[in-house]
């Protein structure tokens, strides 16, 4: 049987994969915020010694909304004694596990397109720069461990995820779990619904399931490169307000577009190029991952 490491495993992805590789027959070891706190070296100890596969390393401190734009002193140290510590450990304690580590998006510089060649190149948004830099450098300390010890990792950048069981404490949403519940509220209560910009920004989703799927086929041919998971198809704003108001019966009238709030990039897909020759790429169709997210997020507004 393999044994496999998770940090960040009680978070939305780290869940959902946890699940699907106890389903596979692996063991796992789940580390989260509650049972080791990887910015302390000290707690790292905690880990049980095993002879680990492979450690897929989700923790980070991050939020979405506005987070990274008021918290950016923090997330740079915070982030950077996590990776550092985490890096360190699988160094001194199983060097031969493949490590599987993941940036994001918000590491691409604006003006560059979104392959992997331009992922250090450049500098990302302001807003999201400590964030988006703590992820780079994750990627250089992956390079450098090869480079001196030969230790084996994959890099890879997801798109925004989305599917059922969502966090629900309050914390700040992505878009879509955003637009679903403003339109479920207003459904509700028989109210206007207003939604940030015009409604033409264009984002891309990624079903969490697919994404995982993609994920496990993607480890078990490729090693030591960085590939981004992304869905190859992006929507305007106003189609996801579509098929949001279609599967809840919900008057498209009554949305209305704020468009002086903050609205971020007009564009933003990653491209697939390099493990879409790679991997057959299968994805669950938009409308019904969404119809599924609806689902799940009435049980949490009712």
């Amino acid at each position: 049987m393999k044994i496999v490491l998770v940090t960040g495993s009680s978070g939305f992805l780290g869940r959902f994969l946890v699940k699907k590789l106890r389903k596979n027959g692996v063991e796992v070891i789940s580390l989260n915020s509650k049972n080791c706190d990887l910015t302390n070296k000290e707690d790292l100890k905690k880990i049980p010694q095993k002879k680990y596969d492979h450690i897929f390393h989700l923790a980070a401190w991050t939020q979405a909304g506005d987070f990274c734009e008021y918290h950016s002193g923090d997330q740079w140290i915070i982030n950077q004694e996590i990776n550092t510590n985490i890096l360190n450990w699988w160094r001194n304690n199983c060097p031969n596990a493949k490590m599987i580590a993941f940036g994001t998006s918000v590491s691409y510089a604006p003006e560059n397109k979104l392959n992997e060649a331009n992922y250090i190149l450049g500098s990302p948004i302001e807003k999201f720069k400590a964030y988006a830099m703590s992820k780079r450098m994750l990627l250089v300390g992956l390079e450098c461990l090869k480079k001196q010890f030969d230790m084996n990792y994959l890099y890879v950048i997801p798109s925004t995820l989305y599917g059922p069981e969502y966090h629900n404490d309050g914390r700040q949403l992505h878009f879509i779990y955003d637009i679903i519940r403003k339109i479920l509220e207003g459904k509700k209560y028989n109210k206007e619904v207003e939604l940030w910009g015009d409604g033409y920004q264009r984002r891309e989703l990624v079903n969490v399931e697919d994404f995982i799927e993609i994920l496990l086929q993607l480890n078990n041919i490729a090693s030591n490169e960085i590939f981004n998971i992304g869905a190859g198809q992006d929507f305007s704003i106003r189609d996801f307000v579509k098929i949001v108001c279609k599967k809840t019966d919900f008057d498209m009238k009554l949305i209305k577009y704020n468009t002086n709030a903050y609205v971020g990039a007009k564009s933003k897909i990653l491209n697939i190029d390099k493990i879409s020759n790679i991997i057959e790429y299968k994805q669950k169709p938009i409308k019904v991952g969404i119809g599924e997210t609806i689902e799940w997020m009435k049980k949490i507004i009712n």
